[in-house]
């Protein structure tokens, strides 16, 4: 069962993406298209205006001259809780009185897995030559560390059982819209790869390129 003010997978989804929103690796993540720099500052304006004091900790905007990435997650918690969901709708009622509409536009996010025998041996170093930081909370990732500058991929850590010579120890996750993963799919079969398993599927679909190196396409669902 969900904490108090941490609802499921499932009842975020629900709640938001009728909105426009798209829940994506622990957050949700909603776009506006505009035209020019100065149009996209009106409208983190207007999120900005739409959220007040409340937004302090959940919201950060990523300002282009062709769109505004809205992204919504508690910094407490490392989740998105309820707090998170009434700013989406919140921001989603302000947005729509100015005739400007979410849409989840090229939501996803990058994740670098790490397969190691020794967990506690090796994320230091990767700790230290990155220069990220602890996970705040729980979610998808394992052992995970993040850019404190919330710019770069997130590192998780894959636990093997013994030591795999003959294949890639190091694979990207790319977390996608659930609406679209399985174009995502497609589009990378068409265009030369291998499905190597799909057993996790909805959670995640295992590829190849050509040449075995292996990625993983991610949804939120199956997970919880």
């Amino acid at each position: 069962m969900s904490a108090p003010d941490r609802p499921s997978r499932q009842d975020i989804a629900d709640a938001v993406t009728g909105l426009g929103w798209r829940l994506v690796l622990g957050a949700i993540y909603a776009e506006v298209a505009v035209s020019s720099l100065a149009d996209a500052g009106e409208v983190a304006a207007l999120v900005l205006a739409a959220v007040g004091a409340d937004g302090q900790g959940h919201v950060s905007i990523d300002i282009r001259a062709d769109r505004v990435v809205i992204r919504l997650q508690s910094a407490v918690s490392g989740t998105v809780t309820n707090a998170d969901i009434a700013l989406a709708e919140a921001i989603s009622s302000a947005l729509s009185e100015r005739s400007l509409h979410l849409s989840p536009g090229f939501v996803q996010a990058f994740e670098i897995a790490i397969d190691a025998l020794d967990i506690s041996a090796v994320r230091p170093f990767w700790q230290a030559v990155t220069g990220y930081v602890d996970e705040v909370g729980p979610s998808d990732l394992t052992d995970g560390l993040v850019d404190p500058a919330g710019r770069g991929p997130a590192i998780w850590f894959q636990q093997m059982d013994a030591p795999r010579p003959q294949r890639n120890r190091i694979h990207l996750d790319i977390d996608v819209p659930h609406d679209v993963a399985s174009s995502r799919v497609a589009a990378a079969l068409a265009a030369g790869g291998t499905l190597l398993s799909d057993r996790r599927a909805p959670a995640f679909w295992v590829l190849a390129d050509p040449e075995g190196n292996e990625a993983c396409i991610c949804t939120w669902q199956g997970r919880d």
